[in-house]
């Protein structure tokens, strides 16, 4: 099947890779579009391997507040040089690590900054939960590990769904940067903050603010 100018724009369209790496995309798997963009993933992924031993001192610290203020976040990410470091596809990436931290919550980059104190009491309220619910004793580890598991990939940045495309993982779209980029690219680390977090909040009592008001006007 002959590869048109139209679909290799498509596919770029639909990946953000380079125009010749679609050509060859769509070449290699015969003009189907999903086949080209799961193998322009693929070869991501090979590419981010082959560059996990290079080092990586340069990179950018990114600031996002939203909600009027309400949240905010600083995030480190790091490339090879300063000029990806200033180049429009990192600030994007380190950008929507940003808006990612934001809106999902994660405590840790990778699985290995884990806490184990907070793994092992997890790992006891679901073991309690699941004895809870009767389960045979044989299958209670294998539940609360499934348990674990998808804790992690909650709290775990590089493990989380991507916001923009719940079709793949952080650690993915990382991958797939690093491959587009051409250069090692870490998100070494964060801090998110939400305003009133871990405060005791006031709770308020309306009906004894308005008998309040009501005493007032009684007073005066």
């Amino acid at each position: 099947m002959a590869v048109t100018a139209k679909d290799i724009t498509e596919l770029r369209q639909r990946t953000q890779a380079g125009m010749l790496d679609c050509k060859n995309a769509l070449e290699a798997t015969n003009g189907d579009m999903q086949k080209a963009a799961e193998w322009l993933r693929e070869k991501g992924m090979a590419s981010a391997a082959k560059k996990e031993g290079r080092i990586a001192a340069e990179g950018k610290v990114e600031s996002y507040v939203h909600l009027g203020g309400k949240i905010g976040v600083l995030v480190e990410c790091n490339c090879e040089t300063d000029f990806v470091a200033k180049s429009e596809a990192f600030t994007e990436f380190v950008h929507n690590i940003a808006l990612q931290i934001a809106a999902s919550k994660p405590l840790y980059v990778s699985e290995e900054e884990a806490d184990p104190k907070q793994l092992e009491a997890e790992r006891k309220i679901y073991t309690a939960q699941v004895q809870n619910e009767g389960k045979p004793a044989n299958v209670v580890e294998r539940i609360v590990e499934g348990k674990i598991k998808k804790y992690l990939q909650e709290v775990c940045l590089l493990d989380q769904v991507y916001f923009r495309d719940g079709t793949k993982t952080i650690n993915e779209y990382l991958k797939e940067t690093i491959g587009k980029i051409g250069e090692k690219i870490t998100i070494r680390r964060f801090v998110r903050y939400e305003m009133g977090e871990g405060l005791q909040k006031k709770e308020e009592n309306f009906a004894e603010e308005i008998q309040k008001q009501i005493d007032k006007q009684k007073n005066k």
